[in-house]
């Protein structure tokens, strides 16, 4: 069955463009995939667990060795993992902040990065690396308060983007799709109107979900 996960890391609500436009995606991918089945994480307003002494020490521990307390450390983690396992689409609404991810999404991140679980070394003693969470199809909506496209003065200060890439192909997840609204700066400011910035990119949003606007 059709399952997406949808993970919003944005700590804003109504403001938040990234949120809206992952809205309109789980919309069109639900028109898409009438049987499909939705899983919702807010990272935004329900942060995950930062990473502890601890929780390192439950990551390094065999699952039968745990304690309690290494097996509650790590609860959390396993819980996103078997999210992502499960699900068949992944939906990520990430905004830019300081030029890399919100702290939200990378504290996610350190979660599910996890060997045996999402990676796993070669057996060829070589110290490579394969990821466990192939065959996923990622759409990761990311939103900038100014320009960093190619070309732009901040073109080499975006480290949002390829961080992304990268982190997601480790784990396996290559087939991946970059949905940008950049420059969202003057919205807060009220100097564009927010209908008229987001219609194009509500229809890029629909079309990867899988449909075009009528």
């Amino acid at each position: 069955m059709p399952t997406l996960l949808h993970i919003d890391a944005s700590p804003r609500s109504d403001r938040s463009v990234s949120r809206q436009l992952t809205r309109e995606f789980v919309l069109a991918w639900k028109e898409a995939n009438p049987d499909g089945q939705i899983i919702y994480r807010d990272l935004g307003h329900n942060p995950v667990p930062l990473v502890t002494e601890t929780f390192i020490a439950a990551v390094y521990t065999p699952p039968k060795a745990r304690s309690a307390d290494l097996r509650a450390a790590i609860t959390t983690s396993d819980q996103l993992i078997s999210e992502l396992q499960t699900a068949t689409d992944y939906v990520f609404g990430v905004p830019m902040y300081n030029f890399s991810v919100a702290a939200a999404f990378k504290a996610y991140i350190d979660q599910i990065v996890i060997p045996g679980r999402t990676y796993a070394y070669t057996a060829d003693g070589s110290g490579s690396r394969t990821g466990l969470l192939k065959g996923k199809k990622a759409t990761v909506i990311m939103s900038r308060g100014w320009l960093y496209r190619n070309g732009s003065p901040l073109s080499s200060c975006n480290l949002q983007e390829p961080w992304i890439r990268m982190i997601l192909g480790f784990v396996g997840v290559t087939d991946i799709e970059f949905v940008v609204a950049e420059g969202t700066a003057p919205l807060d400011r009220g100097e564009v109107g927010r209908d008229e910035y987001l219609r194009p990119i509500l229809e890029q949003v629909r079309l990867k979900a899988g449909l075009g606007l009528a």
